[in-house]
């Protein structure tokens, strides 16, 4: 059965699609499903199956992991050509132009030393979003994994929360023990947790009162007394590589009516969008409509105000297809996204609160099941 991909080489009269990657590119893993720090090559020749092109060292691990077909890099003739060229880059091209055997489509991220050696060698033709586009439908396996990395999200949340809601506020500073507690102290936490549960996070925000104006400012210093504290968890599973993302905002105390009323404002921004999105629905429409709800009460949408998309597509990237913002087309089942609407003012502070869930035909089934507290 043909795939996008298949479609992709066909239109650009190509012989195949071609890789050069670690698996820390979401494209690359999601091809080979095989785990490397170092770059390897894949091959996916039209309406045949892909080949993984691998150092001797990790064959066998490759062959037991990966779901392409695997040889070495001596068998594809990587080293004789490294002997008549002595220059790393123009072998690897040799090589790749031999396999292939023909014309070359390529990602926009595909290395440009690489592509300036192949460009002599056959033609290569630029692919920008058809294995981006494989990748926002997601398997029950996939959908699966994310819901793991969910649940550690969660737990994870729940602690982060826990120390906050139990610390104790002297001179208007929140403190675990006899020390203040900060956002340090709290993201650390965070990240023990879900290591705890196979899953690993970086740069986790916590951040506190006048930080909270910048929607992705990690947090640091103490926690404050009655300031929102926005906590925004993104982790992914060591395994599988698929990650999940949450956020809640809270206050230690008694908030200033401003901010309790952007939370306010926030959360039914969340309840509306979720309640309209379905297959068939275009991210943009959702993205407009929440618009339309903030500016209804009063609120700014685009420097300040609400400042960003409502929402993304989660995967083996946490960001990617598709898109809940101005420019998002049509969604359809399968597709995994966040709902994460907030309000932002300097001066003020920040309020966010975000969802993940899969698209169905029809609705939205939420992975979050984490409360929404706010004065804790």
């Amino acid at each position: 059965m043909m795939d996008a991909l298949d479609e992709a080489i066909r239109d650009a009269g190509a012989s195949a699609y071609v890789a050069y990657a670690s698996s820390l590119d979401a494209n690359m893993l999601y091809l080979s499903r095989f785990r490397t720090t170092d770059p390897v090559v894949y091959i996916r020749k039209y309406a045949e199956s892909g080949t993984l092109i691998v150092p001797v060292m990790e064959y066998g691990r490759a062959v037991r992991e990966s779901q392409a077909s695997v040889i070495t890099r001596a068998d594809a003739g990587y080293f004789s050509f490294y002997e008549e060229e002595n220059d790393p880059w123009l072998a690897t091209a040799r090589m790749i132009a031999e396999q292939a055997g023909g014309d070359i489509l390529v990602s926009a991220a595909f290395p440009f030393a690489l592509a300036t050696h192949l460009q002599s060698l056959c033609t290569l033709h630029l692919d920008t979003s058809a294995i981006e586009g494989m990748r926002a439908i997601k398997t029950p396996a996939e959908a699966e994994c994310i819901m793991k990395v969910q649940h550690a999200a969660e737990m994870a949340m729940e602690h982060a929360i826990s120390l906050i809601s139990k610390s104790e506020v002297s001179g208007g500073v929140l403190h675990h023990g006899d020390a203040p507690l900060t956002s340090e102290y709290v993201r650390t936490a965070m990240h023990k947790l879900v290591m705890d549960h196979g899953c690993r996070a970086a740069d986790t925000i916590v951040s506190c009162g006048q930080d909270t104006a910048l929607p992705h400012l990690r947090g640091s210093g103490p926690l404050l007394e009655g300031e929102p504290i926005v906590i925004d968890i993104f982790p992914q599973d060591e395994v599988s590589g698929y990650h999940s993302d949450m956020t809640r905002t809270v206050v230690k105390g008694e908030p200033a009516p401003e901010v309790a009323e952007m939370y306010d404002a926030v959360r039914g921004a969340k309840q509306m969008a979720m309640g309209m999105i379905a297959a068939g629905t275009a991210g943009r429409d959702v993205y407009q409509h929440t618009i339309d709800y903030f500016t209804g009460l009063g609120y700014d949408c685009g420097s300040s105000g609400f400042t960003h998309s409502l929402g993304h597509g989660v995967g083996l990237a946490v960001h990617e297809a598709p898109s809940l913002g101005p420019h998002g087309d049509e969604l359809a089942a399968g597709n995994v996204v966040t709902v994460e609407p907030g309000l932002y003012y300097q001066g003020t502070g920040g309020v966010r609160l975000e969802d993940i869930g899969i698209v169905t035909e029809g609705g939205f089934s939420s992975f979050t099941h984490f409360r929404e507290e706010f004065v804790i």
